[in-house]
């Protein structure tokens, strides 16, 4: 194997290769006989794959893509690139010796919606970059020996995917199911035992120890350093595969019984024909996951029952007529709606342009998401309290007397009666829901100066 450059293929010199996506990186050629060809890497050396032009480029322009926030060393992802034609002979030497040491990632929190927070690490850009990396050589090979029934963090599989399959489940007769809760997964997983899983299928050690450094880089909460015996940190590229990765032997065992399942990462349904076989199959799952994957099952929230409001990947389930049906759950509803009066409120300094780009964006995203659902009645319910929040918002915009005059004028009021309305003391939800303002900022005049209206992205989503 022999690093060759040509002429063609130089950018900065006559010296080194380089492809589209960024300058500098080697490329691995063999000599046979007259002809250059590409190097047929096998499972032994997978870190030269890994570490292989094409797929650093494309792991470069993955997390570039992906515009993720800084690590610890304040590096934002427009700096990986100047920084990989300075640093990459380094780096890549460093991880083909084994001196490669990665940084402890960010601790960051974010709000869940009972209230607690979950738990992020964000590694460095160059970390990242690593671990993509890593991430493209390893998912092929374990894409293989995942289950059908898995569905989280998989090319060409979504939560549309694992709600459709869970349908034919229910209307093949498993109406009842266990809805497994496993404690804070990321923050619990066994090191010893995920290495253990890794060991039996990559066969090249260089990567195992390489994956091992970045369970041992610790984490940094505010200025304080901590290293945990067990977790891998969500937020990396990594962490998906990882998690699958593990979650395999529980789907494994899972069809070993033959139990129809749907799991989406964390997310588990099992299916069953009656409540008590439900019953057993939950405690007996418990113990497999606590003592085979030392895992922690949340036995508050692992519930057993008919599969009606079962609370699935934000949907909830009900059978109607024989058929199974999808349906929003309500705390989703709620959140929406909390959602929503955020961006309607009258004081949250937003102008007219920007919330409208944010209502749409929020709103077409949220029903793209859920347009499996039956949801029609209650988003008419849903529009018309938005359409009196944008009412609310536009009074409030007016605020002088002169402007409300003028502005109610030009929407076909009498001049008595918008001098009137214009001089009111009243509330402004109170004057939102009144026929005057009905009038002057009726629903064509809403659609007419763009806002976007639920029932209206509705259509377009489900057309």
């Amino acid at each position: 194997m022999q690093k060759i450059s040509t002429s063609s293929d130089s950018c900065h010199d006559g010296n080194r290769t380089e492809s589209e996506g960024y300058c500098g990186v080697q490329t691995f050629l063999g000599i046979t006989e007259n002809n250059l060809t590409e190097v047929r890497f096998t499972q032994d050396a997978l870190l030269e794959q890994i570490l292989s032009p094409h797929n650093l480029n494309k792991a470069y322009k993955q997390v570039v893509s992906n515009h993720g926030s800084s690590g610890v060393d304040g590096m934002e992802t427009d700096e990986l690139l100047p920084w990989l034609r300075l640093h990459k002979e380094d780096l890549s030497s460093a991880i083909i010796q084994g001196k490669y040491r990665p940084h402890p990632v960010l601790r960051v929190e974010i709000p869940k919606n009972d209230g607690k927070k979950r738990q992020l690490g964000i590694p460095t850009v160059v970390d990242r970059f690593v671990q993509q990396s890593i991430s493209q050589i390893l998912s092929p090979l374990y894409e293989l020996e995942f289950s059908d029934s898995s569905y989280g963090f998989r090319p060409h599989r979504s939560c549309h995917d694992a709600l459709k399959q869970a349908q034919t489940y229910i209307i093949s007769g498993y109406k009842y199911a266990v809805d497994l809760d496993l404690e804070r997964f990321f923050d619990t997983v066994n090191h010893s035992r995920l290495i253990e899983l890794l060991s039996s299928r990559i066969t090249d050690s260089r990567v195992i120890s390489l994956i091992h450094k970045y369970f041992l880089a610790g984490i940094q909460i505010d200025d304080k350093l901590a290293y945990c015996p067990c977790g891998v940190p969500q937020g990396g590229p990594l962490s998906p595969l990882l998690s699958n990765i593990m979650l395999n032997e529980l789907d494994k065992e899972l069809e070993r019984r033959s139990h129809p399942f749907v799991r989406y990462a964390d997310d588990c349904l099992i299916f069953c024909k009656s409540r008590r076989a439900a019953e057993r199959t939950k405690e007996s799952i418990i113990r497999f996951i606590e003592k085979e994957l030392y895992l922690r099952v949340n036995k508050d929230k692992t519930s057993v029952g008919y599969v009606r409001g079962m609370k699935f990947l934000g949907y909830s389930f009900y059978v109607k007529s024989g058929e199974c049906r999808l349906s929003v759950h309500p705390k989703s509803y709620a959140k929406f709606k909390t959602r929503l009066k955020e961006l309607t409120g009258r004081s949250n300094g937003l102008g007219y342009e920007k919330r409208k780009t944010s209502l749409r964006l929020f709103i077409c995203g949220w029903l793209e998401y859920f347009k499996l659902a039956d949801m029609k009645t209650r988003l008419q319910t849903l529009d018309e309290w938005y359409r009196r929040r944008l009412r609310m918002c536009i009074w409030k915009c007016w605020k002088k007397t002169n402007t409300r005059f003028n502005n109610l004028c030009r929407c076909g009021i009498a001049k008595g009666k918008a001098w009137e309305w214009a001089n009111s003391r009243k509330g402004y939800w109170h004057i939102a829901d009144s026929f005057i303002l009905h009038r002057a900022l009726n629903n064509d005049n809403l659609k007419r100066a763009n806002y976007p209206f639920l029932m209206d992205c509705y259509r377009k989503v489900v057309s």
